[in-house]
């Protein structure tokens, strides 16, 4: 039987994958980098080791919301000649090998505007994407963006706002307002790969950031040990992980992801009261 929307929808996925765990897990990888052959070695382990949710990203020149380490991995794809097409084949040949992972697109608005919006959009919904995540588009100027992501996804493509912590709590309502699927929520000022501490001042924000959105909250930026997740759980619905996953690659490749994640994945399912 084919899925109805509702089944299909974002939410409604995570809803089903948070009564096996308190806090979900997501990943994030760079296209290209270093191979798509290496890429889909990665996935599988990913997917094998507790993953529950995956943000590829497609390279591009000027990462500004990443931190040096995916914003050299984004050069160095783009060196060794990445381009967005084979990279949207990749997408939809993930997709397909694991259709039990929500996959989401995370790029900078260029690539969009390079493509066609529409087209874009539309192909992300034609290959099974179900989000995008594209940080550097404010959500004053997404209108258009969303409205495409309505259309052609039918309810299965959910354009996803960014919260940070500088913002006043009308401009989180107003973003909250207008979320589908999650908001993400950037547990700190600045880019990617710091370490963060998720103290009460993240709990803090997060706090504000549920009281602003109706959806769930994915926390990133500095997620990096078991520990980090464990201070999410109860608080957050889904843990970011991105920058640590590259480091661990860097030193032992897709076994060392693999690991990684399975050490996260044993760790967030610990009884919370022990």
């Amino acid at each position: 039987m084919t899925p109805t929307p509702l089944e299909t929808h974002i939410r409604a996925r995570l809803a089903a994958q948070k009564t096996a765990s308190p806090i979900l897990l997501m990943s994030h990888l760079v296209l290209g980098h270093p191979s798509l052959e290496e890429n889909r070695r990665v996935i599988d382990a990913m997917a094998a080791n507790g993953v529950d949710l995956m943000e590829l990203q497609i390279p591009f020149s000027e990462p500004i919301a990443d931190g040096p380490v995916i914003a050299l991995a984004n050069q160095a794809a783009l060196d060794h000649g990445f381009r967005v097409e084979e990279g949207l084949r990749f997408i939809g040949e993930t997709v397909r090998r694991h259709p039990e992972i929500p996959f989401l697109i995370m790029t900078y608005f260029n690539i969009l505007l390079a493509r066609g919006v529409e087209r874009f959009i539309r192909e992300a919904a034609e290959l099974g994407a179900r989000g995008l995540i594209i940080p550097d588009l404010p959500p004053q100027e997404a209108d258009a963006a969303m409205a495409a992501c309505r259309e052609f996804g039918n309810g299965n493509l959910d354009w996803i706002q960014l919260l940070t912590p500088t913002s006043t709590d009308e401009r989180l309502r107003f973003i909250g307002e207008r979320a589908a699927g999650f908001c993400y929520c950037v547990a700190r000022k600045g880019v990617t790969g710091k370490r963060t501490d998720f103290d009460a001042q993240v709990r803090q924000f997060i706090d504000r950031c549920r009281a602003a959105a109706s959806t769930p909250l994915a926390v990133g930026f500095g997620v990096k040990w078991p520990e980090d997740v464990d201070a999410l759980r109860g608080v957050a619905d889904i843990a970011v992980v991105g920058t640590a996953a590259m480091e661990h690659h860097a030193s032992g490749g897709a076994i060392a992801v693999g690991a990684f994640f399975g050490e996260l994945s044993r760790g967030r399912r610990a009884d919370s009261t022990a």
